[in-house]
């Protein structure tokens, strides 16, 4: 098992890839936390998770200014020191997606509180205690959205672009403490999120969130450079 005896935090574990990577980690001999806002949906995916690993919910919204704290806290008291954080948590904002010129602050605001503020806030109360052990990943989670321009993407798009920068400043910051920071883009996926999205996609022609889930662990495993962004790679 590539993840014996690791504790894990995975944010926006409760459906899609998130469950999907904690089941993997907890599969893998790690002791999973999954952190997700509703806490029934939550409650059923650590059910699911618990059939082949530990794993523990942690209700909380990553977008809150305090929740960050709360959730170290509180998962640290669940499996012990954090050994890998993985950023997946992320809003679209409203759907049907809107034109820049459309979007409100509050909805622009929301975008960034949950997909950039909420991982930059978890990571800084996480990695002085990875600094401190000379060891963990910190992983990103991130989108071609952050690259390519798509109309009616631009908060969402915007903020993971910022996400994807904001994950090389933390690797050039902890660079020889022993701590890697990464960040990794899916590709498309067959779930909620993208159906809510683009409603008429032909799931057909969507990545598996299980298989993409498969390769994110295996390319932690392979322990790639810190500040790399990597495109995941799935078995064909």
């Amino acid at each position: 098992m590539r993840f014996r005896n690791q504790n894990v935090i995975v944010t926006g574990a409760s459906r899609g890839l998130g469950l999907s990577l904690s089941r993997h980690f907890a599969a893998e001999g790690a002791r999973v936390v999954m952190v997700a806002r509703r806490v029934g949906p939550l409650e059923e995916a650590v059910a699911q998770v618990k059939q082949v690993g530990e794993a523990h919910a942690l209700p909380a919204d990553v977008g809150a200014p305090d929740a960050a704290a709360e959730i170290a806290g509180a998962a640290a008291a669940m499996v012990g020191a954090i050994d890998v954080l993985v950023h997946n948590a992320s809003t679209l904002g409203p759907v049907p997606l809107r034109p820049l010129a459309e979007t409100s602050d509050a909805d622009f605001d929301a975008a960034f509180a949950v997909n950039l503020a909420g991982p930059f806030r978890l990571t800084r109360a996480v990695v002085g205690s990875m600094i401190a052990r000379q060891t963990g990943v910190v992983l990103h989670v991130s989108s071609d959205a952050a690259v390519d321009a798509y109309p009616t993407w631009g908060a969402y798009g915007a903020s993971k672009a910022a996400l994807d920068h904001l994950s090389r400043v933390w690797a050039a910051e902890l660079h020889g403490t022993g701590v890697r920071v990464l960040a990794v883009d899916p590709g498309e996926m067959d779930t909620r999120m993208h159906a809510d999205a683009i409603p008429d996609a032909d799931p057909a022609s969507l990545r598996d969130p299980d298989a993409v889930a498969a390769g994110i662990v295996t390319l932690l495993a392979r322990s790639p450079r810190s500040g790399a962004r990597v495109q995941v790679e799935v078995a064909s």
